[in-house]
């Protein structure tokens, strides 16, 4: 067992989820005690003594602020993961709710750690009707392209991470740009393996869900003090082909910025690797 050099307490959202199940392995792993915190139970009750299940809603503010007591750190994962299977309102309304009650509630109860579920569409990407890139590879100061109500939630709950910052001089809040997290690649591969135009503006990227737990949990105890924003993404795209030459297929009239050489993402996690000691092809 690895041993925390900072044990905390911390509130999952989300936890009976994919990313959820994922953050709650890796920091009971790492020797912290964790509070699952979702509307739906675990299929199996939990036998580590470090794991506590609450069903509780996040649309439901006091229960939140009840399931909160005694941690010391949030990592907000509980939401809609994509469009489609719900109205938009309901996506949208749900994310945004669910984001600020999970924001206030820790706020209230003293909680300064936190790290929340953003996704690259917080910029507009892959439910667009087109792509916008103005340049790759892309990174957290690209502009904002959302169009439509799932990503426009991502982008809303960024914003509300900003307002918590300038209202808690020391909170600290971390926003995770993930994509199509995933257990292995090959699942990746079988959904956006292939050089299509229809795929095109996934940019052929994916998050492993494991990488994905360990950049939150790092993100707790990282020397930062506001809210910033990191994509998490694999270093490599999904596809064989060159990502110069795939860029040049597909995007064209797209700035090349940096270093796509090889089979690198079109996203950069520079910035993640840089401030949250992250990588992700760590063990």
């Amino acid at each position: 067992m690895t041993t925390a050099a900072t044990p905390h307490t911390i509130a999952v959202t989300g936890g009976t989820g994919r990313i959820g199940r994922a953050i709650i392995s890796e920091a009971l792993k790492r020797g912290h005690r964790v509070v699952s915190i979702d509307r739906v139970a675990p299929a199996e009750p939990a036998t580590d003594e470090g794991l506590r299940f609450v069903e509780a809603d996040v649309a439901d503010y006091d229960a939140l602020v009840a399931a909160f007591a005694g941690c010391d750190a949030l990592i907000h994962m509980a939401a809609i993961p994509s469009p489609g299977r719900h109205p938009g309102h309901v996506v949208h309304n749900n994310n945004v709710v669910g984001s600020y009650n999970a924001l206030a509630a820790a706020a209230e109860l003293g909680i300064r750690r936190i790290a929340q579920a953003s996704s690259v569409n917080a910029i507009g990407l892959s439910f667009s009707r087109e792509a916008h890139f103005d340049y790759f590879p892309v990174d957290e100061l690209h502009a904002n392209y959302s169009e439509e109500p799932y990503s426009l939630s991502k982008w809303i709950c960024e914003q509300q991470a900003d307002a918590f910052a300038r209202r808690y001089e020391d909170i600290r809040i971390a926003s995770m740009r993930f994509h199509l997290v995933v257990e292995e690649r090959a699942q990746a591969v079988a959904v956006y393996g292939e050089a299509r135009p229809d795929i095109a503006k996934h940019l052929w990227a994916y998050t492993l869900a494991n990488a994905a737990a360990r950049a939150c949990i790092q993100a707790l105890d990282a020397p930062f003090v506001g809210h910033e924003v990191f994509y998490i993404a694999a270093p490599d795209t999904l596809l064989d082909m060159p990502t110069l030459e795939l860029a040049a297929r597909f995007f064209p009239d797209v700035p090349v910025r940096g270093d796509l050489s090889g089979r690198r993402s079109f996203f950069s996690s520079a910035k993640a690797e840089r401030m949250l000691g992250w990588r992700h092809d760590a063990e």
